[in-house]
């Protein structure tokens, strides 16, 4: 599979730029609710049309504006798994699944057959939607686009309407769908942990533009922007400026920091996540004396919210296992900000 996007939009509150390559693999869009993903994918899928641009699927364009290609939906063999399901409510559970089926009416009905087994409808095949749980209606969207011959898949925020345990059995079942496309899948969503589970590349979208793709370990490690660093979790973040090839001045910590890489000449902030901090016995380099602020109890963890000693410092937010902390309360605490942990942003 391969997938190329290259539009442009115009929306409400901003430009949606969308430009990436996806090959033979799960591409992910992590962003917060507004930020474009979801128009991204519409256009891909000829839901929406774009205001120029061009979009190719393996060899077959699909959009383009110079040239006024603009398929239809149906012949663009794309399987979209809306947020709703978009199941149509008047069709029984097995007409849902024909409805998308691809080939004779006896392939149908045997494709039709396989992915009730699959997912464990059946039984249920003269049910009507709105007689299914939410659970069981996405298995029914699932099955609809397993029996299309959709060439790629486009995910729109799959898990967003379940409970934590039904959307990790959800979850499993994606996991094993994707296969059967050969990860072939565009995939939007807002949770990062989701997004590094499932995906092998992620581009971060904010304010309709993609400002970061990578590989997912990459991505987490350096997320190059304030906005990527965000969105992938890290909860520590100061402005910044550089005080030397290696050196910076963390100024809303007001920390002094050594940095294992040289540090970029346009650095404005400065990250760490929250569970890269180490806990030490006496000051020394990258190392300070800290006041501990609030600590609050999480279901594994405590979150111990803290700012160095003596100062008027923005507070740092340390993840620490339950045990350790109650090892450690009470001491002195000094943290050591890990040289190769610190995140350098210039934007």
């Amino acid at each position: 599979m391969e997938l190329t996007v290259s539009i442009r939009k115009g929306l409400r509150d901003f430009e949606l730029k969308a430009d990436f390559a996806v090959k033979d693999e799960v591409f992910a869009l992590l962003g917060a609710s507004g930020s474009g993903k979801s128009m991204t994918l519409k256009c891909i899928a000829g839901i929406e049309r774009p205001d120029e641009g061009r979009i190719v699927l393996n060899g077959r364009t699909l959009f383009d504006s110079k040239q006024s290609i603009d398929l239809p939906p149906q012949q663009r063999r794309v399987g979209y798994l809306f947020q709703n399901y978009a199941l149509f409510p008047n069709m029984t559970i097995a007409e849902n699944i024909l409805f998308g089926a691809v080939g004779t009416a006896a392939e149908k009905k045997a494709k039709m057959h396989d992915s009730l087994k699959r997912f464990g409808l059946e039984g249920m095949e003269g049910a009507y939607p709105t007689e299914l749980s939410g659970g069981q209606q996405q298995r029914v969207a699932f099955a609809r686009i397993l029996s299309s011959a959709a060439e790629l898949l486009l995910l729109d925020e799959p898990f967003s309407a379940l409970d934590s345990y039904l959307k990790w059995q959800m979850e499993l079942e994606l996991m094993e769908l994707l296969h059967s496309y050969d990860d072939a899948a565009v995939l939007v969503s807002h949770d990062r942990n989701e997004v590094y589970r499932l995906a092998n590349t992620i581009g971060v979208m904010n304010q309709g533009s993609i400002e970061a793709i990578n590989d997912r370990e990459e991505l987490f490690h350096q997320p190059q922007t304030l906005a990527a660093t965000l969105l992938t979790g890290c909860k520590n973040v100061s402005l910044a400026r550089r005080e030397g090839d290696y050196r910076l001045l963390a100024e809303e910590w007001e920390l002094p920091l050594q940095a294992a890489e040289e540090v970029p000449k346009g650095l404005q902030y400065v990250g760490v996540r929250a569970h890269y901090l180490e806990y030490r016995q006496e000051s020394g380099e990258n190392t300070f004396l800290m006041e501990v602020v609030q600590v609050i109890e999480d279901t594994f963890s405590y979150l111990v919210m803290v700012r160095r000693a003596g100062s008027k410092g923005k507070l740092i937010r340390w993840e620490v296992d339950k045990g350790f902390w109650q090892s450690v309360q009470g001491k002195e605490l000094y943290l050591y900000f890990l040289p190769e942990q610190l995140i350098l942003l210039e934007r």
